[in-house]
């Protein structure tokens, strides 16, 4: 845990220090934002690197997929707790967003235009039997 919790502040830090310019996750060349939530326990803010998919202007998509792991990751329970405290960041932008859980055919929509960029994440729901969430980050307008 800790070994993984060091490789993504150099993660988030060399993300920031950039501007975000080199906006690819280098071991899965997939896109690249900051996610900070406020922590569902702890009530502290917790920045992730994830992968986000650029839904539109003013959207992204992330998914809830922890590899395919059985739990849903840290990061989703934060949203679930405090949906009011989510941040975004893509790029040198910093933006606040409002996190919708996708369901139905909206969800295996957006997982389509996911797996057209990356085939990784198709595999992830044979691995669980939990669905995995897919998340449209949209920037709060003020």
């Amino acid at each position: 845990r800790t070994l993984i919790d060091s490789l993504a502040r150099r993660q988030i830090e060399s993300y920031r220090r950039s501007g975000g310019t080199s906006r690819r996750n280098r071991m899965t060349n997939m896109p690249l934002v900051l996610l900070t939530t406020r922590g569902a326990r702890s009530g502290l803010e917790r920045t992730v690197p994830i992968n986000g998919f650029a839904d539109g202007d003013d959207a992204w998509l992330v998914v809830a997929s922890q590899g395919g792991a059985a739990r849903h990751p840290h990061w989703f329970k934060n949203m679930v707790r405090h949906p009011d405290e989510i941040w975004l960041e893509v790029g040198s932008r910093k933006m606040q967003v409002r996190g919708d859980s996708l369901a139905g055919r909206e969800r295996e929509e957006a997982l389509a235009q996911i797996t057209q960029v990356t085939t990784a994440y198709a595999g992830y729901q044979r691995k669980t039997d939990r669905e995995i969430p897919i998340i449209r980050l949209t920037r709060v307008s003020g």
